[in-house]
């Protein structure tokens, strides 16, 4: 999902998991700190994995 930092859309699916933030994510990856590409697609992948942990659903990706 982050090409700079080459951090994947799994690693941060588990990260969520754990239970960290966008911010957490960003310091442990260093995702959406370089150039922000990666800003949007990874703030709705989040809110996505909110959503189904609201509604009981897992994304499997």
């Amino acid at each position: 999902m982050c090409h700079c930092s080459g951090t994947k859309q799994s690693y941060i699916q588990r990260l969520f998991d754990e239970g960290l933030d966008i911010q957490d994510i960003s310091r442990r990856t260093g995702a959406l700190s370089g150039c922000g590409g990666c800003e949007w697609n990874i703030g709705d992948y989040l809110k996505e994995l909110a959503a189904q942990r609201a509604s009981g659903t897992t994304i499997n990706k």
